[in-house]
């Protein structure tokens, strides 16, 4: 529903993006793409996926009709070799990257693409893959990841205005200092953070974006946190900057 308004998170990313310069192009790293095997999408021009239902028909209505890249396409497929990349046509823009980049990037003018994660691997290969990805921010590429670091729906309270769980609360600071510490091998390992993890993430794809950042900080480089908070109880808002491209 962020799509539809204003508020102090569209209001941070817009402001995070125009901290950057102008990107060439945005590969983008969605929690709503989850495959077996990993793609990249080589669409010249992109679709807007509404992979949901039961929101309002404005929802439906929005469109971020953002050119592709198959030329970007083709360049990651190198870069990630030998890890076998599926030249992909039949997705798009999901909602977890448009709803996002229509406020950063209004107008949809910056070509973006898509790169799927692979369900059958554990959290190390996720952070390696983007490791092979560093020569693009030479490129003048904005690699985006688009998830949450809190996403628990089945615990999801639906009043807005009630508290945020306590395991959510910590494990959100515990992402947080990690990433404000450089502390890679925590935010890879989430299995040491115990009871609290498992709470906040039962499933992973929400929160592997987040390594398809920090795989691409270097040595020299500190996150900073654009805006955070916990909604409906369970879904942690916190957005991460690390570094610069070009």
């Amino acid at each position: 529903m962020n799509a539809l308004t204003r508020n102090r998170y569209t209001e941070a990313w817009l402001a995070a993006a125009a901290s950057f310069p102008t990107p060439k192009a945005i590969l983008a790293v969605s929690a709503h793409w989850y495959t077996t095997g990993t793609a990249v999408t080589i669409n010249a021009q992109q679709k807007t996926i509404h992979d949901f239902y039961g929101f309002p028909q404005a929802l439906f209505d929005l469109e971020y009709p953002a050119r592709g890249d198959p030329q970007l396409a083709e360049r990651v497929r190198e870069l990630l070799a030998p890890v076998p990349v599926q030249a992909d046509t039949s997705w798009g823009l999901d909602h977890g990257t448009w709803s996002v980049l229509l406020h950063a990037y209004p107008g949809a003018r910056i070509p973006v693409i898509q790169l799927s994660m692979d369900a059958t691997k554990p959290a190390s290969f996720h952070y390696d893959v983007a490791a092979r990805l560093a020569p693009l921010r030479g490129e003048g590429v904005l690699v985006a990841g688009f998830g949450n670091v809190v996403h628990n729906l089945r615990l999801m309270k639906r009043n807005p205005d009630d508290p945020p769980y306590d395991w959510a609360v910590r494990f959100e600071q515990r992402v947080r200092d990690a990433l404000l510490a450089r502390d890679h091998d925590t935010l890879v390992h989430l299995e040491r953070l115990g009871e609290d993890a498992r709470l906040s993430i039962p499933t992973p794809e929400h929160y592997l974006p987040l390594l398809y950042i920090i795989g691409l900080q270097r040595d020299d480089e500190t996150a900073s946190i654009a805006v955070d908070g916990i909604e409906n109880g369970s879904l942690s808002m916190l957005s991460a900057v690390v570094g610069q491209f070009g």
